[in-house]
């Protein structure tokens, strides 16, 4: 018997906000980019579908319900809620003068009324990738291979957390500077604020393909 609350890790009588917190944390650690497995990883998506409205009567009342019993076929990435993103083209960034490092570029961001093509806000489902939460809202962001396997798509991480669960291009150094691939990115926080388009920075020069599509497109 697998019981949902035990692999969140909560009391049987946790109300939805500690479920949700409880999924948050655990996801992070379950994740195969933080030392987890694919298994652990889908099981405690599981777990928190069991214990949300969409399988409400899958262990709520605290009956230690069978983990086994949840059906398998279902989308493991069902559940989460979406992520909202704040976003800003690096372009923006070098056609004002402004420092990608600066702590308040996201203020000057908003100050400086910006179409929605440059700077904005979308939100991300859980099944989606960074890129394709853009690309679905009516955005065209940069890239090429869509397997992690280039630096065009890259974006560069201010606040929040994006898996990268295909990586074979950015070095260890270059993510811990907060570069991410957003063709295969998939938030792991509830905020992210990113910005995109960096894929000629200096420190990814040599990591991009021949140029992919890319245009200026606003949103719908």
């Amino acid at each position: 018997m697998v019981s949902p609350f035990d692999v969140l890790g909560i009391d049987d009588d946790a109300d939805e906000d500690a479920v949700r917190r409880a999924y948050r944390d655990r996801v992070k650690e379950a994740h195969p980019d933080r030392g987890g497995s694919v298994e652990e990883f889908q099981l405690v998506r599981r777990a928190y579908r069991a214990l949300t409205e969409e399988g409400a009567d899958i262990g709520k009342d605290g009956d230690g319900s069978d983990l086994s019993d949840v059906d398998l076929t279902a989308d493991e990435t069902a559940g989460a809620g979406p992520t909202r993103v704040e976003y800003l083209d690096y372009e923006v960034i070098v056609d004002r003068g402004w420092s990608i490092d600066d702590e308040d570029l996201f203020g000057k961001a908003a100050d400086a009324d910006l179409p929605d093509v440059d700077y904005g806000r979308l939100l991300v489902e859980p099944d989606e990738s960074l890129l394709e939460a853009a690309e679905n809202r009516g955005f065209a962001w940069p890239f090429s291979c869509r397997g992690g396997a280039c630096a065009n798509c890259a974006v560069y991480l201010v606040e929040g957390e994006l898996s990268q669960p295909a990586n074979i291009i950015l070095s260890e150094a270059q993510s811990d500077r907060g570069f991410r691939l957003s063709c295969n990115g998939y938030p792991l926080s509830d905020e992210l604020r990113v910005v995109f388009n960096v894929k000629h920075l200096p420190e990814l020069d040599e990591l991009r393909l021949p140029p992919g599509p890319f245009r200026r497109a606003h949103s719908d």
